[in-house]
């Protein structure tokens, strides 16, 4: 039935529980799985940073030290959460699980649709954090996002 199911993992508490479950699938369906972890420049979990540093208003004011040491968080955040997802990945491929993992940049919930349609996927799982009706409206929500425009079935794991 499913083939090749997308997670789409970060750190917080619930992305953990959409991971096990995707794992616990692609045991049942000897399927492939795909770890996606989008750093976000809205992610909470981000360094308080300007991402883009060249694309800010005034950033041509910055000093030379001021871009560099804001380049070098940034890098030291982008290697962290790679490991971590390279963490998962090993831990998903020691069940038995065919796994690769990719890291991206942008807005999460376009990038898990980009991402799904390009790689071709049967499933996508997602977290899914308990906003209020209004929350979701103001911040928005990626599950529901990725609900709305994935090329394919989605599981939102609560």
């Amino acid at each position: 039935m499913f083939h090749t199911i997308l997670v789409a993992v970060d750190r917080t508490d619930v992305s953990q529980a959409a991971f096990e479950v995707a794992l616990a699938l692609a045991q049942i369906f000897t399927a492939n799985l795909i770890l996606l972890n989008v750093l976000s420049p809205d992610d909470e979990a981000r360094p308080n940073i300007p991402v883009m540093i060249g694309q800010l208003p005034g950033a041509t004011g910055l000093s030379r030290s001021m871009t560099t040491m804001y380049t070098e968080l940034w890098q030291s955040y982008c290697d962290r959460e790679l490991a971590w997802l390279r963490s998962l990945a090993e831990k998903a491929a020691a069940t038995g699980v065919d796994t690769t993992f990719h890291q991206s940049l942008g807005d999460s919930g376009p990038m898990i649709c980009k991402f799904a349609q390009d790689l071709q996927v049967d499933l996508t799982v997602v977290g899914r954090r308990d906003y209020s009706p209004l929350d979701e409206l103001i911040l928005g929500s990626v599950s529901n996002y990725v609900l709305h425009h994935a090329p394919c079935s989605v599981l939102m794991v609560r």
